[in-house]
């Protein structure tokens, strides 16, 4: 409940309700929008792929947008105008990398349309849009964070539902335990005898040393985000002369962004393998932030049209190595060896 608390005033809404992961966190928050057999939610491909499968946990069907395109990772507007259907429920603005989608448009778009909008924020625990205002996470019907150890803020696994509709907040913390009238705690203090089911629910609880790690690591967020950012700017100035890189976003969105990762796209995609085998040869990981979704094959049923955008970042994109106590030396190793990888492969 501390951490709840905290949470929640650290983002500015009346309901912060910790579950046991984003995937958790995505699922409940679907169901609190009504989402379920025969409805539609449109999702972009770019994204980890528990931002769809969550939507199938509830018997919908995930509809896969584009991205806007190399300069912003993010769902287009346009396409999800263009999907929406009799059958679509909600929309799902994903926050890639920490930087904002365009949830003015998204919101707009959904209040038109009578549908929800549900943000997935497991990358953006701290970040605002362009056009500045309230935190991701809090402009749709329900935001959900990730607490996955290689998030922001991490503790191993978590996630949290965040919302200002009391409604929506009673369902998941209802959900999040078996849908039961009461829990042990209450029991064990003789609150109540017995309890009752209300729904179908789930084993979605966090667990108290996990709420205590996160709830600690909270007054450090901000000077961790501040030194992910001032490392980001770094990696921009140095990779400008790096030839045929493209780095997406601008200077100025870095500084609303959690940054989460360095994202960085080959401009040729065919260069982009050899490129990661060569940095892991000198000792750099990299990662690939992600392949689109209905490329998978389990996804591959639902790839009704190309998503020429998606398939392009797909195949193009690289994170490099980025963390608050990531050293500028380390820095200059990456991008020297990212310049000569380039250079040694002739472009």
């Amino acid at each position: 409940e501390a951490f709840e608390r905290a949470f929640a005033a650290h983002l500015g809404v009346r309901h912060a309700v910790a579950v046991s992961s984003g995937t958790a966190a995505l699922h409940l928050a679907y169901l609190a929008a009504g989402v379920g057999p025969g409805d539609e939610v449109i999702v972009p491909s770019i994204t980890f792929v528990a931002t769809a499968n969550a939507v199938r946990y509830c018997g919908a069907v995930p509809v896969l947008a584009d991205v806007v395109g190399t300069h912003d990772l993010g769902i287009d507007p346009e396409h999800v105008r263009a999907l929406i259907t009799p059958r679509t429920k909600a929309v799902v603005a994903v926050h890639y990398g920490g930087y904002a989608a365009d949830v003015a448009a998204l919101a707009e778009l959904c209040d038109e349309h009578g549908l929800a909008l549900v943000e997935d924020a497991a990358h953006a625990p701290s970040a605002t849009p362009a056009a500045g205002g309230r935190r991701l996470g809090t402009w749709g019907l329900a935001g959900a964070f990730s607490f996955f150890s290689n998030k922001v803020l991490g503790a191993g696994e978590g996630g949290l539902v965040a919302t200002d509709d009391d409604e929506v907040a009673a369902f998941v913390r209802s959900r999040r335990g078996h849908a039961l009238t009461s829990g042990t705690w209450d029991r064990h203090l003789g609150h109540a005898v017995g309890y009752d089911v209300v729904g179908l629910g789930f084993n979605y609880r966090i667990d108290e040393p996990r709420a205590a790690l996160l709830h600690a690591r909270m007054r450090g967020l901000e000077d961790d985000i501040d030194r992910r950012r001032r490392l980001v700017r770094r990696y921009r100035a140095l990779l400008a002369e790096v030839p045929g890189i493209r780095v997406p976003y601008t200077d100025a969105d870095v500084a609303r962004s959690s940054c989460y990762v360095m994202p960085i796209l080959v401009r040729d995609p065919a260069l982009r393998d050899p490129v990661r085998a060569r940095l892991r040869e000198r000792g750099i990981q990299t990662s690939v932030l992600y392949p689109a979704i209905h490329e998978f094959t389990a996804y591959r049923d639902l790839a009704h049209a190309a998503l020429p955008r998606s398939e392009h970042v797909a195949r193009a994109q690289v994170t490099l190595p980025l963390y608050p106590h990531l050293t500028e030396a380390d820095q200059d190793r990456v991008v020297a060896a990212l310049r000569e990888a380039m250079a040694a492969l002739g472009r």
